[in-house]
């Protein structure tokens, strides 16, 4: 009896196209570094487009022109799609969620687990929310899950990240 072939639509690799951002923070390289184990460990990342080449991929994210760049590759590193995607829609999202992080990470140092609990509800409220609005966006281009959309919006908010 063979091994089980590995599923094909998802992601293999993930990497930022960091130049010229600043150093992250301690929690933001951390939140980083847990978003690409967790999308690396489970993803669903698949190409609909016809005469696309069969996965698994490599993910290039960027920022390129004020525009959300995905370079995407096959497992061979060539190229498999490109799309840009306009930054309008996640920019208040982002900004929300900047906030809310800061008093999270805030409030882990000085108040209550009570207080802290409400202030991540409210956290992970806004973050589902920028994943909703990512999946809308991807509609066409990528198909994949919700908890795939939350922790690619998590590595968006990492490019947005201004020291």
């Amino acid at each position: 009896m063979s091994a089980p072939e590995p599923a094909r639509e998802r992601l293999i690799a993930v990497e930022l196209e960091e130049e010229g951002l600043p150093a992250p923070t301690p929690e933001v390289r951390q939140e980083r570094e847990v978003a690409i184990f967790d999308l690396l460990e489970s993803n669903r990342f698949a190409l609909p487009r016809e005469g696309a080449p069969p996965g698994p991929y490599r993910l290039r994210l960027g920022i390129r022109e004020r525009r959300l760049v995905f370079d995407v590759r096959d497992e061979t590193d060539a190229p498999a799609a490109q799309f840009h995607l306009s930054l309008s829609p996640f920019r208040q999202i982002i900004k929300d969620y900047f906030q809310i992080c800061e008093s999270y990470f805030d409030a882990v140092k000085r108040l209550p687990p009570s207080q802290i609990e409400a202030i991540d509800m409210g956290r992970r409220g806004i973050h589902n929310e920028g994943s909703r609005i990512l999946l809308e966006r991807l509609e066409g281009k990528v198909e994949t899950d919700m908890d795939t959309a939350r922790r690619l919006f998590t590595l968006i908010c990492v490019l947005h990240f201004k020291g």
